[in-house]
């Protein structure tokens, strides 16, 4: 049916308009009224800080909501997108954010399951042909034969593409194509994306943060706030301010100064430390390394390194198979969480919904659980509420969370409130040490600079501060020392102020140096 619609397609030529696309929820208009256009062989980036509407409005593109008013052209044609199929059957494809791949299958597996015109009897030979042939065409390289768990972030990423390309996708959808990529891998993918348009593809990004990306590689930009349209401009004519200012509603300092602190006494101390993963293999190798007072140690690596086991591990989720964890001259090795909680770590785990929170409680009662063994909060065993739900208001104001009130349950929050709240909790405690991994994961540029600022805050408050971030240019704007972490190894420990981004780049992908002396 795609190939009708979208067979005359020539660059420049319109192959998908919204108008008026209307999404409502109870309390809240996700889209408002919202036009857009995509042309043939243009890059088209869609960019909103968190709950701006992005994620809905492409959702409804890709047949997996239904909008409640608003009209959907597809090479001129009105349709109606009932579901994913129609979507596909019409030439959209998708690559979401979270992967839809099956870890335990091949490559080739993973691009053939479920297409839709794949027939009763698969012809494996051809359909390694067709993959082959967009390789080699848009530059990607990943081994067919591979089971997916296998992979690097980046190659997963190609899978999820040549997934859509090869169901016969003209108009391609990428939420947040780089938020979990290397340097190198993030340079390669946008290589290939380049390569599409080229091809008279059309590519939608739809990003929170990567503003650089976007000016590199967009031909225009379409700005979402609060579920309406802010703005509509030529790339050429667009700065990182000026797109933060529209997403935002207000100047966003993209510096983050990284103050300068008298270090103290060592806080944290970690020496030859291994664990194992879930699955069993060694994620963790015997790392050493140690956090001073008014320091911020960071760890920058891609996903799947074993970055999440050692946070994990320092926290007291996850066993230590050998090594020893010191916290303020006590050894926590072996300690539970509560009493390395009572020592004085703080935890900010980057599983924000499902280990950060209860998305069931209410926010009073997720500010609870870091208070319940507090003596301030209790009066024989049983909880204080009042002082509780007063702390909680505190917080709400403080840290700026928008929320009617203290009573809003976790899950009807944003991801960057809901971060703001379980950031709260933990540094109101005036933790000793402070274990972030990967607090400002898929927030907009106006929650990532709060909770960066935060984090900083803590560090001229004397507390030690390790930074667990995929993010290499926010590693490199606030970390005082960098551990380029790779296969469960560090790849050195550098001062920041010798730290060069493409050297640190390349670490993450395997290059060893030598240690600098902390």
């Amino acid at each position: 049916m795609h190939e009708e619609l979208l067979a005359g397609r020539v660059r420049g030529s319109t192959v998908l308009e919204l108008r008026g696309i209307t999404k409502r929820y109870p309390g809240v208009v996700a889209n408002d009224a919202i036009d857009f256009e995509m042309r043939a062989g243009e890059i088209h980036a869609i960019l909103g800080e968190n709950g701006a509407g992005k994620t809905t409005l492409m959702k409804i593109v890709y047949g997996l909501m239904q909008p409640d008013e608003g009209e959907i052209y597809v090479g001129g044609q009105k349709v109606k997108l009932q579901s994913p199929l129609d979507a596909i059957q019409l030439g959209i494809g998708m690559v979401h954010q979270n992967r839809k791949l099956v870890n335990a299958h091949t490559v080739m597996e993973n691009i053939i399951l479920g297409h839709p015109n794949a027939g009763r009897v698969l012809n494996l030979k051809r359909a390694e042909e067709e993959i082959d042939e967009l390789c080699r065409r848009y530059g990607f390289s990943v081994d067919l034969k591979a089971s997916v768990w296998q992979l690097s972030e980046g190659e997963k990423q190609v899978v999820e593409i040549l997934k859509a390309l090869h169901r016969g996708a003209k108009i391609l959808i990428l939420d947040e194509p780089t938020s979990a990529l290397a340097p190198p891998e993030t340079k390669k993918l946008l290589t290939s994306v380049e390569a599409m348009a080229d091809d008279e593809l059309a590519i939608i990004p739809f990003i929170t943060h990567k503003l650089p990306i976007v000016l590199s590689t967009s031909h225009r930009i379409t700005v979402l706030r609060r579920g309406r349209v802010i703005a509509r401009v030529d790339t050429a004519r667009a700065t990182e301010q000026s797109l933060a200012r529209e997403m935002v509603g207000r100047e966003v300092m993209f510096q983050v100064e990284r103050p300068v602190v008298e270090t103290g006494k060592p806080v944290l101390q970690v020496e030859k430390l291994s664990a194992l993963s879930s699955r069993g293999f060694m994620a963790v190798k015997d790392v050493s390394f140690t956090v001073r007072e008014g320091e911020i140690f960071g760890i920058a690596g891609v996903s799947g390194n074993g970055q999440h086991e050692l946070a994990e591990v320092l926290a007291g989720l996850r066993k230590a198979e050998a090594g020893k964890v010191t916290l303020d001259g006590t050894e926590i090795t072996d300690a539970l969480p509560i009493k390395r909680w009572q020592a004085g770590l703080g935890y900010i785990p980057s599983e924000r919904n499902e280990v950060g929170s209860i998305g069931d409680f209410t926010l009073v009662e997720n500010v609870a659980m870091n208070y319940y063994f507090d003596d301030t909060f209790t009066h024989r065993g049983i909880m204080d509420y009042g002082s509780i739900r007063k702390l909680t208001e505190d917080l709400i104001a403080d840290y700026g969370v928008a929320t009617p009130n203290a009573d809003v349950k976790g899950k009807n929050l944003s991801g960057g409130n809901l971060q703001k709240i379980i950031l709260a909790r933990v540094l109101n405690r005036n933790p000793r040490l402070v274990i972030a991994n990967l607090p400002t994961q898929g927030l907009d540029v106006g929650a990532t600079e709060f909770v960066q600022n935060k984090l900083i805050e803590a560090k001229k408050n004397k507390a030690a501060v390790l930074l667990i971030s995929e993010d290499l240019d926010e590693i490199m704007a606030i970390s005082d020392w960098i551990a380029p972490m790779y296969e469960g190894e560090f790849m050195a420990i550098v001062s920041a102020d010798n730290a060069d981004r493409e050297q640190i780049g390349a670490m993450m992908a395997g290059l060893r140096l030598e240690r600098q002396e902390q």
